[in-house]
């Protein structure tokens, strides 16, 4: 080689790679690409059908929560009094189970009084004669 071939030469580290090697190379990201895509795919899939599933059992609770406790009010037994403390916290610290015994602002105390009537109806589910 001549001295001027070898001052436009470029040094194995420093050449592109070639054409071949860069369609492997795209061929190989693609089908990363692709398999990344159904993964996710599956996995998406998965979490809304939970979540359904979820939202389903909820609506169920509810529902047999709210049919206990028309149950429970037909019976000539009094309720139990509450034993549990309540998600608002409020019979742990000797108050109260109701909602209405200490008002809490916002959207925290609509949760506890929600927190408290569901506390309540699982204690008169507990109560509640098995034969109906």
């Amino acid at each position: 080689m001549s001295e001027l071939a070898e001052q436009w030469s470029l040094s194995e580290r420093s050449r592109p790679p070639l054409l071949g090697e860069l369609v492997e190379r795209i061929d190989e990201a693609l089908a990363t690409a692709r398999a990344s895509e159904a993964a996710v795919m599956t996995v998406g899939a998965a979490a809304l059908d939970a979540a359904e599933q979820a939202k389903r059992a909820a609506e169920l609770a509810e529902r047999a929560s709210e049919a206990i406790g028309a149950a429970g009010e037909r019976t000539s037994a009094p309720p139990a009094p509450p034993t549990a403390p309540s998600f608002g916290g409020r019979a742990a610290r000797g108050m109260a189970a109701t909602p209405a015994a200490r008002p809490e602002p916002g959207e925290l105390g609509d949760f506890n009084a929600r927190a408290d009537r569901v506390a309540e109806r699982l204690q008169r589910l507990q109560t509640a004669p098995l034969s109906a």
